[in-house]
């Protein structure tokens, strides 16, 4: 990342701080989300009981590693509703998501948008938005990942990905936020089982 900095212009001191920024915005935010998904976890026995018996289940079928990979655990589909909803309803970055769009304009869900206009959005709004969500648009329920038909879960998809921003401006660290979640939770309720 640091040579990266510098070889697009940044002086030293401007990437080794852009570089700071990043690993601190980075754990910051991805353990608000292991956080706050954990204790939507406790707080729905329902929901923790399917998680561990879907990873109990893998496990004892010879489906998991020791420690799980990030491969092995989008295979668990109830883990992959827990991780996404859990960022839905309390995504890590709660205020104004915004950018400005650039030189050259942009399209945004077919809208075509000249360049210099601020847009943006609210997460914690747009992630609990019942017309997308449904009217317990609110609650913590992975159960909606995967009831959804074909249509709605595109949509839902869709919207979800803007917790991580938009397109050309989308978090940088989203991968590897995603593979920590992926694994924090298997590894903690393999913990739990002993």
């Amino acid at each position: 990342m640091l040579g990266s900095f510098l070889a697009h212009g940044l002086t030293r001191e401007e990437a080794e701080g852009e570089t700071l920024v990043q690993i601190i915005a980075g754990s910051d935010t991805t353990a608000t989300a292991i956080r706050t998904t954990l204790l939507y976890l406790i707080a729905s026995p329902l929901a923790y009981g399917k998680l561990t018996q879907e990873i109990r289940t893998a496990a004892s079928e010879g489906r998991l590693s020791n420690p799980i990979t990030d491969a092995e655990a989008r295979t668990l589909p109830y883990l992959q509703a827990v991780i996404r909803e859990g960022l839905r309803v309390h995504p890590p970055v709660v205020g104004h998501m915004g950018t400005t769009v650039p030189k050259g304009g942009d399209v945004i869900l077919g809208v075509p948008v000249p360049e210099g206009t601020d847009v943006g959005w609210a997460a914690f709004g747009v992630q609990h938005n019942k017309a997308i969500y449904g009217s317990d648009a609110i609650m913590f329920r992975p159960e909606r990942w995967l009831d959804a038909s074909e249509a709605q879960l595109k949509t839902m998809t869709s919207t979800w990905e803007l917790i991580f921003k938009y397109g050309k401006w989308q978090c940088l660290g989203r991968s590897v936020a995603l593979l920590e979640l992926n694994k924090i939770f298997v590894e903690v309720s393999k913990l739990q089982a002993h």
